[in-house]
């Protein structure tokens, strides 16, 4: 298997004299693999995930994620970097309420550069496949949790990313709709795309990760399968 991520004794510390957010985190994630990351609030779990992404720089050790180390990437490389290679879910949604559905999915494909309407075919294949199709031209305050976050999963996915970042999906959604991020996030594991998850839903860390990493007071631990 490709490497994906290579964490190497990772560091993240926001105050010189507090706790480190992450304590000497080794972790090594293949291409087609799904990670579930899970701990009690302030372990580390977001803060492993922004690192990953770019949007939080570490304090020591080295961040490599495609080949590339992103910890040495400028601002400007970092963004041209995520939009090509990364996909991001965020708990509470991040849409703009003043664009359309159809709009706030086609976004990522925009700043990338992708002709409008190759943008416009993929963002609705995108809404089909995870059963908005038919909310595409309303505006994100008119949509559920469920719906919101479906549309924020079809976003992530807009540039065809090699990973998948999702932080606490179903955190800000009821029961009903997180069982639909569960189903989700299991169906694109299972297509074979590289998937970090971090959660405190134990359900979804059991049907979309294949491996379980633990993080506690900044250290990551991993599962070892009975």
């Amino acid at each position: 298997m490709t490497e994906l991520i290579r964490l190497r004794d990772v560091a993240k510390a926001y105050e010189a004299a507090g706790p480190p957010a992450l304590a000497g985190v080794d972790l090594t994630v293949d291409a087609g693999e799904a990670v579930a990351v899970m701990g009690p609030s302030g372990s580390g779990k977001s803060t492993l995930l922004n690192v990953i992404a770019g949007l939080d720089r570490p304090t020591g050790g080295t961040v490599e994620v495609a080949g590339v180390r992103v910890d040495k990437l400028s601002e400007t490389a970092l963004a041209r970097f995520r939009s090509a290679h990364v996909g991001i879910i965020f708990q509470f949604f991040h849409l703009l309420d003043e664009m359309t559905v159809r709009d706030n999915v086609v976004l990522p494909a925009r700043l990338a550069g992708s002709r409008p309407a190759q943008a416009r075919s993929r963002a609705d294949e995108l809404l089909e496949r995870l059963g908005i199709a038919g909310k595409a031209d309303d505006y994100p305050a008119r949509l559920s949790g469920g719906q919101r976050q479906r549309v924020a999963i079809a976003r992530a996915l807009m540039n065809r990313p090699q990973l998948l970042l999702a932080d606490e999906p179903t955190g800000a959604v009821d029961q009903e709709a997180a069982a639909g991020v569960r189903d989700l996030l299991h169906e694109l594991s299972a297509d074979g795309l590289t998937l970090l998850l971090v959660t405190h839903d134990p359900q979804l860390a059991s049907a979309a990760g294949r491996r379980l990493i633990t993080m506690r007071d900044g250290h990551a631990t991993e599962a070892v399968p009975a």
